[in-house]
């Protein structure tokens, strides 16, 4: 779901402050509360149905995180959750920005095994899931923007054959796109 407005507070974040200017990316695609009964990530037992609807904000969802009150959750709460359980989980704080960009995002909306896995596919190395030393070697080796390339192309085929393309593939699709104008525009 996109946010129709952005909150001010995310709108500029600090220059040099990749984490703070990539969760802006993400709220601004993951949009606000949500309590959409046909969405599985809204129910605290994954599925539909299962489990108490409780919903989901900012990207964050009741599946994932089934004791948060989404509807009091804040912009600091958020920014807190992502920063430990995605941004550094993921390394991104090792990667370049463009690269942090694409891979923190995907981590949150494909789940972070799946973003480290598309990231060493892209790179060419082993595919562990582990963003070891390796991994970081060939980031450090390599031209950010051919790698940011490959993982977008990656990830949309990885979209391709998702079963819920269908209803969901558009705005997929659109969020990627945005990701690889916001990766050739960013300094």
């Amino acid at each position: 779901m996109m946010a129709t407005a952005t909150p001010a507070a995310i709108i500029a974040p600090a220059k040099g402050d990749y984490f703070a200017e990539a969760f802006a990316f993400v709220v601004s695609a993951e949009g606000v509360l949500s309590l959409e009964r046909g969405d599985p990530g809204n129910w605290t037992g994954g599925k539909v149905g299962e489990g108490e609807l409780k919903g989901s904000k900012f990207g964050l969802s009741a599946a994932q995180y089934p004791t948060l009150d989404f509807a009091s959750l804040t912009l600091d709460q958020a920014a807190a959750i992502y920063r430990r359980d995605y941004w550094q989980l993921c390394r991104c704080d090792e990667l370049p920005r463009r690269l942090a960009l694409v891979v923190f995002d995907s981590a949150v909306n494909q789940g972070q095994g799946t973003a480290v896995e598309l990231l060493q596919a892209s790179l060419g190395v082993t595919v562990d899931g582990a963003l070891g030393p390796q991994t970081l070697a060939a980031v450090a080796r390599s031209a950010e923007l051919v790698v940011v390339g490959e993982f977008c192309a990656r990830r949309m085929l990885r979209y391709a054959q998702d079963p819920r393309l269908e209803a969901d593939g558009l705005g997929w699709f659109r969020r990627v796109a945005r990701l690889l104008l916001e990766s050739a525009l960013t300094p």
